[in-house]
């Protein structure tokens, strides 16, 4: 009987280890969001009359940086509740 309760803790705490370094995945696109924003500032600085078409091509980078980070997400919302 203890031995169940200790591989149900152990197996608990496993998962949450790797939930969080599932977690991890999401540093890559968070440090890309912020280079990608800061040369976007640098260019609309130096050229402010192509604010709209830098602005444009940078929220779409954003968006697609984003996505991996969801997907990070997801992996470690699977390891929490489906495993």
């Amino acid at each position: 009987m203890e031995t169940t309760i200790i591989n149900e803790s152990l197996a608990t705490g496993l998962k949450a280890v790797g939930a969080g370094l599932a977690m991890v995945g999401a540093l890559g696109p968070g440090i890309g969001i912020g280079l990608l924003v800061q040369g976007a500032l640098e260019s609309i600085g130096r050229n402010p009359d192509a604010a709209g078409q830098v602005q444009t091509n940078m929220i779409l980078g954003i968006a697609f940086a984003e996505a991996i980070a969801i997907y990070a997400l997801v992996v470690a919302l699977i390891i929490l509740f489906v495993l």
